[in-house]
C-alpha cells in the first residue's frame, strides 16, 4: 500500500510541477524565444546543487548505480533536453513541441517491442492509439498561426528559408522524441538490475552534464543579459516604506527552475515506481492537462475538435488503466463479502 501512495503521490506532484511549468516557460519564450538554453543551463544547476548538498551530501554517500551507466543516461538526457528546448529558436510554436512529445507513449510502446520484447494486448494498442490521436488533433487545431520564432541570426525573409529552419526544428524534436523513449526504457532496465534510487538518479544525471553547458557559455550569457533587462516589476512589502524591484523574465525563469525540479523528481520516483509505459502514460497525460492549460490561460479557442481530442484522451486513458474491469471486479468481490458475511 505504501508503494502505491507513493505512486500516487509522485503522479500529482508530475502535474502540479509539470504543468505549472510549462506556462512559465512559455512567458519567458514569449519574451526571448532563443533562452532554451539558459532555461535548460539553470534548471540543471538547481537540480544539481539541491543534489550536491542533500543526496550525495558533497560526494560522501556511495553510489548504488554504475558510472557508466550515468553517463549513458546523462548522455541521453542532455542530448533531448537540448534538443527540445533549442527548437524554439526554429519557428516551433509551444503547440507543435507539444504534438511530438505527446507521441512519446506510441514511441515508449514501439521502443518496448523492439528493445524489451514486449508484448502489449489489443486493449493497450487501442488505448495508446486513442490517446496518441486525441493529443495530436488538439494540439493540431491549437496550432493556428505559426510565429516566427527563429532566431534573429539565422533569419531570412524568404519563404524557403522559413521552411528549412522549421524542418530543422521539426528534426530536433523527432531526435528528442525517440531518445526520450529509449531512456525511459534503458532506465528501466537499470533499475530491475540495481534496485530503486530515484534521487541518486536525479543527482547524477544533472551534475554530470554541466561542464557540457561550457560551449554554450556566450548563448547563456546573451541570454541571461537579456532576462536581466527585461521589465522590472516592483512589489511593495508590507509593514516597510521601500518596495523590491526585480526583472520580469528573473521572476519567471526562478518560478521555472522551481517548478522543473517538483516536476523532474517525481517523475524519478514514479520511474522506480511503476513500469516504462506507465510512466511514459502520466507524462503524456500530463503534457495533454498542459495543452488545456495553455488554451483556456492564454484565452485559445476552445472548439469542437478540442473536445473530440479530449474525448479521444479520457476514454483512452479509461481503456489504458483497465478501470471498467477493474471497478466490476470490485463490484463482484464486494458482492461475494457481503454474501459471505450474510450466510456465516
Amino acid at each position: 500500500m505504501a508503494l502505491n501512495m507513493k505512486a500516487l503521490l509522485a503522479m500529482i506532484l508530475v502535474f502540479v510541477g509539470c504543468c505549472s511549468n510549462v506556462v512559465f516557460l512559455e512567458l519567458i519564450i514569449k519574451i526571448d524565444p532563443g533562452a532554451g538554453n539558459l532555461i535548460t543551463f539553470s534548471q540543471f544547476l538547481f537540480i544539481a546543487l539541491e543534489g550536491l548538498i542533500f543526496t550525495s551530501k558533497f560526494f560522501t554517500v556511495k553510489k548504488n548505480i554504475a558510472f557508466k551507466d550515468y553517463v549513458m543516461l546523462v548522455v541521453l538526457f542532455f542530448g533531448a533536453n537540448v534538443c527540445n528546448n533549442y527548437a524554439f529558436n526554429f519557428n516551433i510554436p509551444m503547440p507543435l513541441h507539444m504534438i511530438f512529445r505527446s507521441g512519446s507513449l506510441m514511441a515508449n510502446m514501439i521502443m518496448g517491442i523492439i528493445l524489451l520484447k514486449k508484448r502489449y494486448n489489443l486493449r493497450q494498442y487501442s488505448s495508446v492509439a486513442m490517446i496518441t490521436a486525441g493529443i495530436i488533433l488538439c494540439t493540431l487545431v491549437s496550432s493556428g498561426d505559426v510565429k516566427d520564432n527563429t532566431h534573429p541570426t539565422l533569419r531570412v525573409d524568404t519563404s524557403f528559408s522559413d521552411f528549412f529552419w522549421w524542418g530543422v526544428g521539426i528534426a530536433l524534436l523527432t531526435i528528442a522524441l525517440l531518445v526520450t523513449a529509449y531512456m525511459g526504457i534503458y532506465q528501466e532496465v537499470i533499475y530491475k538490475r540495481c534496485g530503486k534510487h530515484p534521487n541518486e538518479a536525479l543527482f547524477y544525471t544533472h551534475m554530470l552534464p554541466l561542464p557540457g553547458f561550457l560551449i554554450m557559455a556566450s548563448n547563456i550569457a546573451q541570454h541571461w543579459s537579456i532576462a536581466v533587462s527585461s521589465e522590472t516589476v516592483s512589489v511593495a512589502l508590507p509593514g516597510v516604506s521601500w518596495t523590491f524591484s526585480f526583472p520580469l523574465m528573473l521572476f519567471y525563469l526562478l518560478c521555472n527552475v522551481v517548478t522543473q525540479y517538483i516536476c523532474i523528481s517525481s517523475v524519478y520516483v514514479l520511474t522506480t515506481e511503476c513500469a516504462s509505459l506507465t510512466v511514459t502514460l502520466v507524462v503524456t497525460l500530463r503534457k495533454f492537462v498542459s495543452l488545456l492549460i495553455s488554451i483556456i490561460y492564454f484565452r485559445n479557442p476552445f472548439t469542437l475538435a478540442h473536445w473530440l481530442g479530449t474525448i479521444l484522451v479520457f476514454m483512452g486513458t479509461v481503456l489504458f488503466a483497465n478501470v471498467i474491469n477493474q471497478l466490476k471486479d470490485a463490484y463482484q468481490a464486494r458482492q461475494a463479502k457481503q454474501a459471505k458475511l450474510k450466510t456465516g
